[in-house]
């Protein structure tokens, strides 16, 4: 087996167009690397877009099939109904409209590699035949008793959770573990750091180059807010942008402001870095931060509507929290325009209003005591948790940050059980 060192691994990049240097991403290639040479199923896992289609063409010009044939199949773009016919072949008369016998893909494919694109579409009628193919490499033709080999090499791919697709019964376990041998993880574009500066300059070049437009820069700010964005579309929607920035701010430069007009729900998913360039943060700690303390005022204000009676100290606990100084999560703009927060206002106002306190006074507030901001994440995290039975994908989901954070809050918290 060749050694794959640094420059093994970028003249993969270049010959297969993949742009990026974050560690996540070096390790999903050198994975495939090692995997290409030997006769194993593969899984590859990733969010759409992230660019999964490229592994399998790396395993197979770096495998001994290489001169065998490859073929590539969306599994979610088959109909149901034919999509026995498309990949193991059926006999002329087996359905209406089979006039004439036909090579299914892995005939056709017989000594190469076949990637299976959103495998977790696949039918589970579907799925037993599949089954067959990976444990003895024997299969039949729709409308056929004759059965057939085939020596084919499968690589699979899927941006679902297939463990939860197993326990909901959509998909077989025993295939799961047999497409699975080895899995590839392709790192989500927002996790990928810088590599999403490289991709922006790559996508103006080649736009500039191809359309002969003027050429367009993007500020510091703007480049702030391309790393901080959630990019749920990954690359493809990242290509998007830029290629519509290209266009409609050909010859100039442009801000965050600008850009954040090509972005959909910019400042839902990322944070305004316009108001504060130099500002240095976590993004994804502010996000879930904000999260925490709206949902805390929210909470304690409906349990003021349901009691109709009580202490000052929950209201007076949540302003506290929400008015804590050099606290970057809860103003944003100019703190002379912001003398005082709006969460915190509403919370006063709320408060007065239905008559439990006359007035929330600093000295109040100072005088409760309340948790600390760990304490606050802590408690949400495992209150999140709870609610999705431990099932960490969608309990990321639900807090709006990465799996990555998640997974290390959890350890952070000791929450592991």
């Amino acid at each position: 087996m060749a050694t794959i060192n640094d420059s093994t691994i970028r003249a993969i990049k270049q010959r297969f167009g993949i742009v990026g240097e974050s560690p996540a991403l070096i390790a999903a290639i050198r994975r495939a690397m090692l995997v290409a040479p030997i006769d194993l199923s593969v899984l590859i896992i990733g969010e759409s877009g992230s660019g999964k289609e490229s592994f399998p063409k790396i395993i197979h010009e770096s495998s001994p099939r290489k001169h065998k044939k490859y073929i590539a199949v969306n599994c979610g773009a088959i109909p149901e109904g034919t999509i026995d016919s498309e990949l193991f072949g059926h006999v002329k008369g087996s359905f209406t409209g089979a006039i004439a016998d036909h090579k299914g893909y892995f005939e056709e494919a017989d000594g190469g590699v076949i990637f299976l694109d959103e495998v977790a579409e696949m039918p589970m009628s579907t799925q037993a035949r599949l089954l067959r193919v990976l444990e003895n490499g024997e299969y039949l033709r729709v409308g056929d008793s004759t059965v057939r080999k085939t020596n084919i090499r499968i690589v699979a791919a899927t941006n679902k959770d297939m463990l939860q697709a197993v326990k909901d019964g959509k998909f077989r376990e025993d295939l799961y573990y047999r497409l699975s041998t080895v899995q590839i993880n392709v790192p989500p574009l927002r996790d990928r750091g810088d590599d999403i500066i490289l991709l922006s300059r790559l996508f103006l070049r080649n736009f500039v180059t191809e359309n002969r437009t003027a050429p367009v820069t993007l500020s510091d700010d703007a480049h702030n807010l391309l790393k901080t964005y959630h990019w749920p579309g990954n690359v493809r929607q990242l290509k998007s942008v830029i290629e519509q920035v290209a266009l409609f701010e050909s010859g100039n430069t442009v801000d965050a402001a600008t850009l954040s007009q090509y972005m959909p729900n910019s400042r839902e998913t990322a944070l305004t870095v316009q108001s504060q360039p130099n500002y240095d943060y976590n993004a994804e700690r502010e996000q879930l931060f904000t999260l925490i303390l709206s949902m805390r005022a929210e909470i304690e204000a409906l349990k003021k509507r349901m009691d109709g009676v009580g202490p000052t100290s929950h209201v007076a606990s949540s302003v506290h929290e929400l008015k804590r100084e050099t606290n970057p999560l809860l103003e944003y703009g100019d703190s002379d325009s912001m003398s005082m927060s709006s969460p915190y206002r509403n919370m006063q106002r709320e408060a007065q209003e239905l008559g439990h306190v006359d007035e929330v006074s600093a000295m109040d507030v100072e005088s409760e005591t309340v948790k600390t901001l760990d304490e606050t994440e802590r408690e949400t995290i495992e209150n999140a948790l709870r609610h999705n039975n431990g099932r960490r994908k969608l309990t990321a989901q639900e807090l709006k940050i990465s799996e990555r954070t998640l997974y290390r809050k959890i350890k952070q918290y000791n929450l592991e059980r």
